[in-house]
């Protein structure tokens, strides 16, 4: 006895490989990204945005983490096999091949910091080349070394807003510096709560998240409130240096005491669900502070 088994058609095979590479450039996370680049541009401008400056940095970016993030599945395809979040990803799914995403992640990156150098950002460059050798040579490889992973995976994150900031001012300083802190602090309790949702996935795929060092996950809790305290307290800088108004400080006080009650609440529990609570409410803090601050720039309330 035969068994028919039906192969996609041509055009049904196309759009399968252009979600799989849609999904290898994580446009999701890129959206996330490039509103911290929007975010810096604005504050930079001070009202007075060169919209094509900002919108080719964007580009360049967009280009630049897109590639990172194919070159990042590429080195973890073995790891991201073993884990039922991210098994079926093109690499680990046999939807693509290796040499496919090194192609594609190369050329992302490559046409993102040439278009940074065609637009005569060359700072803008400088801080995206950085961010990608530190994202690939670094944190990558580190999440099997260590748990410190999470902090220098940090610092690649936190550049974006940095070069939002340069394509408009063609320098960084105060301002560019907080703008770096704010997003660099906010990842460590948003992503130390993936850690814990997950900690059973990383430590079954080798990889070193803080959560596998405390299984009681009274530490994690301490380390989620600790640096939430410390990221309300620098939000509130650009305030104290006149980067926006005092307006924003209620604005900062009241998401930043939501965010805060739900990292003390998972440092009392330690469930899964109350880390999810965490990582739901860390998403939408960065939304509306990134909001706030923009709206009190281009619209001061307070001046």
């Amino acid at each position: 006895m035969k068994i028919a088994v039906a192969l996609p058609s041509g055009p049904a095979l196309a759009l399968s490989r252009v979600a799989s590479y849609a999904q290898l450039v994580r446009p999701r996370m890129g959206l996330l990204v490039l509103s911290t680049v929007a975010a810096g541009g604005v504050l930079a401008a001070g009202g007075n945005l060169d919209w094509s400056a900002l919108t080719q940095t964007s580009i360049a970016t967009a280009l630049l983490f897109a590639g990172a993030s194919a070159l990042n599945q590429l080195i973890e395809r073995r790891s991201d096999a073993l884990m039922s979040r991210t098994a079926d990803r093109p690499l680990p799914a046999g939807l693509l091949q290796p040499w496919e995403a090194l192609v594609l992640g190369c050329a992302l990156a490559g046409c993102g910091l040439a278009y940074l150098l065609a637009a005569r950002q060359p700072l803008a460059a400088v801080l995206g080349a950085l961010a990608l050798v530190i994202y690939i040579l670094l944190y990558t490889p580190l999440k099997r070394l260590t748990p410190l992973n999470t902090l220098i995976g940090a610092i690649p994150g936190a550049v974006p807003p940095l070069m939002g900031w340069a394509c408009v001012r063609g320098r960084l300083d105060g301002g560019a510096a907080f703008l770096f802190l704010i997003v660099f602090l906010w990842q460590i309790p948003h992503f130390l709560a993936i850690a814990w949702i997950y900690r059973d996935e990383y430590a079954r795929a080798g990889l070193q998240m803080f959560p596998l060092y405390d299984p009681t996950g009274v530490r994690t809790g301490r380390q989620m409130v600790w640096y939430t305290a410390v990221l309300i307290a620098t939000s509130l800088m650009p305030v104290a240096i006149g980067l926006v108004d005092w307006v924003s400080v209620v604005g900062v006080l009241i998401i930043g005491a939501a965010f805060l009650y739900s990292t003390i609440v998972f440092a009392g529990h330690r469930t899964t669900n109350h880390a999810r609570q965490v990582f739901d409410v860390s998403v939408l803090f960065l939304a509306a502070l990134l909001l706030l601050f923009v709206l009190d720039a281009v619209v001061p309330m307070g001046r």
